[in-house]
C-alpha cells in the first residue's frame, strides 16, 4: 500500500471518530500541507465516501451523519500487527472458552485483505518460527473476563461463584483490584470481603459473576502482577523445596522471576524457598542456572540432581566413544 493511500485511509479514520476536523488539524495529524488534505478529501469523495466540506476561516471536513463505513480497512503495517498479535495470543494460550477464536479471527481478517497482502501474510505465518513453545492454557469464559474487567475499571464489588482446587464451592464477595494473565491462565486478584484478606482466583474456576453497587478504593501501592505470581509460588504443591544458591541476592533476583519462589539472603549465598510438583523439573532448573548450589530439602531432590548428573555424564561418554578423534 503506497504512503498517499495510507494517509487517505488515515484521514478517513480521523473523520470516522466523529465531529468536524479543521483543515489545519488534519494536515498536522497526517504530516502534510493543507492543499494535500483537500486533495485527500476529493479522493474520498471519488470513492463514494460522503465527505462534507465547510468553507471559511475555521472550515474543515466531516462525514455525512449516519454514514456506515466498510467493516475493516487496514494498512499493511496494521494488518501485520493484527495477524501477528492474534498468532502470539494463540501461542500464549490467551483464549476464552472458544480456543479456536484467535484462529477464526485471523482467518476473517485475512479474508477481507487485498489478495496480494493476504498471500504475503500467509507466507509469513506459515514460515515464521518461534523460540517459545505453544502453551496449553486454561480458557476463561468471555463474559466472566469482561464482567470482572468492568468491575476493576468501575471499582464495583462483584459476587462470584467459585470452585476451589479441592472441589469446594463458595460465593465470594470480591473487590477486583486487577486482572493478570500468567502462564496460560487468567487470574483476578483483590479484596475478599468475606475473608477480610487479599485473595487470588483463577477465572476458569469462576462459574458466574454478579455485579454489585458497592464501591471501593484500590490501595495505591498494590501490584496485581506481583501478587498473582507470588501467590502461585506459595501454592501447596507436592514438595517443599529449600536450596542455597551460590550467588548474590541481586543476581538471583535478575535471573529468577517472582513465581520461582521466595529469595532471601543466606550466609553462603541466597536461600530459595519454593514448592514443586515435579522434582525432575526443579533439578533441570537448578542445573540450568549455572551456579553451584546445595539442596537443603527434600532428599528426593538430591536424588533427582544425582540422576540428572548421571544421565549427562553417560551422554557425554557415549558421544566421546562414538567419535574416534576425541581423546580422554
Amino acid at each position: 500500500m503506497t504512503r498517499p493511500t495510507a494517509r487517505v485511509l488515515a484521514m478517513l479514520e480521523l473523520l470516522q471518530a466523529g465531529g468536524q476536523r479543521t483543515v489545519g488539524e488534519l494536515a498536522a495529524r497526517l504530516g502534510v500541507d493543507e492543499r494535500t488534505v483537500r486533495r485527500y478529501a476529493e479522493h474520498l469523495a471519488d470513492l463514494g465516501v460522503p465527505v462534507q466540506a465547510r468553507r471559511g476561516r475555521y472550515g474543515g471536513y466531516r462525514l455525512l451523519p449516519g454514514y456506515k463505513l466498510p467493516p475493516l480497512m487496514l494498512t499493511d503495517d496494521e494488518a501485520i500487527a493484527v495477524v501477528l498479535g492474534l498468532r502470539a495470543a494463540e501461542r500464549a494460550g490467551l483464549a476464552t472458552t472458544d480456543p479456536a477464536a484467535t484462529a477464526s479471527a485471523s482467518a476473517k481478517v485475512t479474508r477481507v485483505l487485498p489478495g496480494a497482502l493476504a498471500r504475503r501474510l500467509d507466507s509469513l505465518v506459515s514460515t515464521a518460527q518461534y523460540t517459545n513453545r505453544v502453551r496449553a492454557g486454561a480458557p476463561a469464559d468471555a463474559d466472566t473476563l469482561l464482567d470482572l474487567a468492568w468491575a476493576a475499571h468501575a471499582r464495583r464489588t462483584v459476587v462470584i461463584a467459585y470452585t476451589a482446587w479441592d472441589g469446594r464451592e463458595s460465593q465470594r464477595e470480591l473487590d477486583v483490584y486487577g486482572l493478570v494473565f500468567h502462564s496460560g491462565r487468567w487470574y483476578a486478584t483483590g479484596h475478599d470481603r468475606g475473608r477480610e484478606d487479599v485473595r487470588t482466583f483463577r477465572l476458569d474456576r469462576i462459574a458466574s459473576v454478579r455485579r454489585g453497587d458497592t464501591s471501593y478504593v484500590v490501595p495505591a501501592d498494590f501490584d496485581a502482577t506481583m501478587r498473582v505470581v507470588s501467590g502461585i509460588a506459595a501454592v501447596p504443591w507436592s514438595h517443599e523445596v529449600a536450596v542455597v544458591l551460590r550467588t548474590t541476592l541481586a543476581e538471583a533476583g535478575e535471573r529468577l522471576p517472582p513465581s520461582a519462589g521466595r529469595l532471601t539472603e543466606h550466609v553462603e549465598g541466597v536461600l530459595l524457598r519454593t514448592r514443586a510438583e515435579h522434582l525432575d523439573g526443579m533439578a533441570h532448573m537448578l542445573a540450568g542456572l549455572g551456579w553451584d548450589f546445595e539442596v537443603i530439602t527434600p532428599n528426593a531432590l538430591r536424588e533427582e540432581v544425582l540422576a540428572l548428573s548421571d544421565r549427562l555424564r553417560a551422554n557425554a561418554m557415549r558421544s566421546a566413544a562414538a567419535d574416534p578423534d576425541v581423546s580422554d
